[in-house]
């Protein structure tokens, strides 16, 4: 694999495209050859399996990757092993004098870079490239701290900073090399969107001249919310967020949503400067949770007896993905009402999201069971208001909770108004808890004006 002139490794991780990366660009841009690599990280397929959906969606990326490159000359190899030491290897078998990567905020992919830097040592440069972000983490600070805690200042800090240019992708030939043979095939899955650089912008053009114009008041709808489903692209890097924003800022519609993007970064670099908030409450509020495996079981399996709560884990389960409405009533029945720890409902969404991510589940989590950013920690979420705003006609609830369908409107989000018997006779629980407010104990902190906004997923 060793050619003439200096020699560039570009190791993907969740960025997966040839659009807008700036590793790739500058590797392409000072080397007369690039090598381009995805490796499968042993570490992080030893604890739980990835859930099949998400799999199909990371297969489908990485094809498409790899179809881009050899369109360039280059191709993808893909190793599997520990991270370090196959970057490593494979920086030694092609004469790598530089390995480039796009820089991270998680706590593990922080330590990983930091060891490749450290093992790496003299015989290659290892350079960060920015890209995870609109805005790079610690480029907008406060004054006298490193990081804001509060959305809203630091949203209007973010509106003026000046972006990045967008890279386009190296033109056909910058990056010349071996391309033996196809390569390898990938298709679309049942109950899961197809994956790539190319289906993401396809989704991205599409919903700019679609649904975008009626996302602000429309994406909480959960029989037919307005909502991009780009939020798995996001997430494996398929489009860079600037990109995102660039393509979508002058049309109608599009600062609510933009907004939400804003929310991304704000979680990214709040998690950069805090890393023990991956699972550690950001805020410590006191009191105790429990972790109720009776009532885990229920909730995660769908089978709680409240029909919103019920429909939207049962589409978890079947398709991967759930609109932030969705995620959002869901995650406050499990700590408010089921009084179960944050955490264990932030591990059961990261297991089965194709979507997942440590950083906005996580937090979106703690800013539900108000431990987090939210500036009222005593919001709780009524399951039967939120279904009868948001889900006026059971639609939602009939198709993912198929014993209510014979119902009328007006009992498919209260079924327990039917009584044991006629709940048994559909052959429907009970609820596990009774669904009645939960009044706080302490007085509800006012909200600070412009953060009363719910945080959520593009």
């Amino acid at each position: 694999m060793r050619g003439d002139g200096p020699v560039a490794l570009v190791v993907f991780t969740r960025d997966l495209r040839v659009d807008d990366h700036p590793a790739l660009a500058a590797a392409a841009g000072g080397a007369s050859q690039v090598v381009c690599a995805f490796v499968h990280d042993a570490t992080l397929r030893s604890g739980s399996p990835m859930h099949p959906l998400r799999t199909r969606f990371l297969a489908d990326c990485l094809a498409d990757l790899d179809a881009s490159l050899r369109q360039r000359g280059a191709r993808l190899e893909q190793r599997a092993g520990r991270w370090v030491d196959e970057v490593l290897r494979l920086a030694a078998e092609t004469g790598a004098r530089t390995i480039h990567s796009s820089d991270d905020v998680t706590p593990y992919a922080q330590r990983r870079l930091g060891r490749l830097e450290a093992a790496a040592g003299r015989s290659a440069e290892v350079r960060r490239a920015p890209g995870l972000t609109i805005v790079p983490p610690g480029a907008v600070t406060p004054a006298g701290g490193d990081h804001y805690r509060v959305f809203t200042p630091f949203y209007r800090r973010w509106l003026a900073v000046p972006r990045r240019p967008l890279l386009p992708a190296p033109p056909p030939c910058s990056l010349p090399g071996p391309a033996p043979g196809p390569g390898p095939a990938s298709g679309p899955a049942p109950g899961v969107a197809s994956g790539g650089e190319r289906a993401a912008r396809a989704r991205l053009a599409a919903w700019g001249k679609g649904a975008l114009a009626r996302y602000g008041e429309q994406r909480d709808d959960l029989a037919d919310p307005a909502t991009s489903g780009l939020s798995a692209d996001l997430h494996f890097g398929s489009l860079s967020p600037l990109r995102v924003e660039t393509a979508l800022a002058d049309l109608p519609g599009a600062a609510p949503f933009l907004r939400q993007l804003c929310w991304r970064d704000f979680y990214l670099q709040l998690l950069a400067a805090r890393p023990d908030a991956a699972w550690a409450d950001l805020v410590h509020r006191g009191g105790q949770d429990r972790s109720d495996p009776v009532r885990f079981d229920a909730w995660r399996s769908g089978l709680t007896g409240v029909p919103i709560v019920d429909a939207a884990m049962r589409q978890l389960l079947a398709e991967g993905y759930l609109s932030n409405r969705a995620r959002m009533i869901a995650a406050s029945f499990f700590t408010r009402h089921l009084g179960q720890r944050w955490q264990d409902g932030a591990r059961h969404f990261l297991a089965h999201l194709v979507d997942a991510d440590v950083a906005l589940n996580n937090l979106n989590w703690q800013w539900v069971a108000g431990r987090g950013t939210g500036t009222n920690p005593h919001r709780v979420l009524s399951p039967t208001r939120q279904a009868r705003r948001f889900d006026p006609r059971g639609e939602y609830v009939r198709r993912y909770v198929p014993e209510l369908r014979s119902l009328d409107t007006a009992l498919v989000h209260e079924p327990w108004r039917l009584g044991r018997r006629g709940l048994a006779r559909i052959g429907y629980p009970a609820p596990v808890v009774p669904v009645v407010p939960v009044v706080p104990v302490v007085p509800v902190v006012p909200v600070v004006p412009g953060d009363q906004g719910d945080p959520g997923a593009a």
